[in-house]
């Protein structure tokens, strides 16, 4: 193998440059010449490719983001669409290409792997955390810290004003944005998808708390979870405490990625490289702990990854 690509796909999210970056190096280090290719899998269709050198790597891994951009394929979805990639592939040399993306973007790959046996190699890259086969995918701890430096903004002003603050974070499917943010931040109250909870007995904590002397509280909710709006609204009409809402919303992706995103992800791209280059395919890279792993990404795309039940208990016990 002489000659790969690489793309990010699906949504963004910081230290995607940093594994962009470690894909490169590592390719070069072995002989590897690395086509990128913009906008994803779409790119891919319409052939917008560029060899990426040392050099053009150069800096970037403090930047958030992603210097091959990305976009979502309606062409990809189709047979068809999957078909003109594998031949842009092919027409550019490629023989093995490096995905860097979330659950939707591995299932792309998985798709190229199985309908055409292109060797694929996958790394996680998702704010959301919520990919079966890695403690940590790209980009989570950014958008925890950043969600959480909103969160201890806030309660400032929540102290000042005696108000009560729901805040929403991203996610759609799961809660683990909102729940290590609610934990990190010491909020009151955090309300995920994965979970059913009652506004009702929201409200009768909240009187608790007050009667206990406590004039502020922060709830945090994942955007699948409810709407912070109607929470800020409902608790204000059971309880009549003062309280306003904060969306964070796509605040959370951007940014330039912390020091444990950018190890991760050098990490993760060069680990990838490596497997990719020496035959493997199929698969997608991962940490269990401090160590590097790699599973099918069958495997992965078939796997549900469950939010920690011990760190719900604590979120209980620390709200108290």
């Amino acid at each position: 193998m002489d000659r790969i690509g690489i793309i990010t796909s699906g949504g963004d999210a910081p230290g995607m440059n940093a594994a962009i970056r470690a894909v490169v190096r590592a390719a070069i280090g072995r002989g590897v010449t690395v086509v990128g290719f913009h906008h994803g899998y779409e790119g891919v269709i319409k052939n917008e490719a560029t060899v990426l050198d040392s050099k053009s790597v150069g800096g970037i891994i403090t930047f958030g983001g992603t210097i091959l951009r990305t976009a979502r394929s309606k062409e990809f979805m189709e047979k068809s669409g999957r078909e003109k990639a594998i031949e842009v592939l092919h027409q550019n040399g490629c023989q093995g290409m490096v995905v860097i993306g979330g659950d939707g973007s591995l299932t792309g790959a998985l798709r190229l792997h199985d309908e055409f046996e292109f060797p694929l190699m996958g790394v996680p890259g998702s704010i959301d955390n919520d990919i079966s086969g890695t403690d940590f995918s790209i980009g989570f701890d950014t958008a925890v810290n950043t969600a959480l430096d909103a969160i201890d903004r806030v309660r400032d002003t929540a102290y000042s004003h005696e108000r009560v603050f729901v805040i929403e974070v991203m996610g759609r499917r799961n809660g683990f944005i909102a729940l290590e943010a609610a934990l990190a931040g010491g909020a009151e109250a955090v309300l995920i998808p994965e979970i059913p909870y009652s506004l009702l007995e929201i409200c009768d904590q909240l009187r608790a708390s007050a009667d206990k002397g406590k004039r502020s509280s922060i709830i945090v909710v994942a955007e699948g979870a409810a709407k912070a709006g109607e929470i800020k609204d409902f608790i204000q009409k059971n309880t009549g405490f003062e309280a306003r809402n904060l969306v964070l919303g796509h605040m959370q992706r951007g940014g330039s990625p912390t020091a444990f995103d950018r190890v991760l992800a050098l990490r993760l791209g060069a680990f990838a490289t490596n497997r990719l280059i020496s035959g493997f395919k199929g698969e997608m890279v991962g940490v269990d702990g401090s160590k590097l792993v790699s599973h099918p990404l069958s495997y992965v795309l078939s796997t549900e990854r469950a939010v920690d039940p011990e760190k719900l208990l604590l979120a209980e016990v620390m709200a108290q």
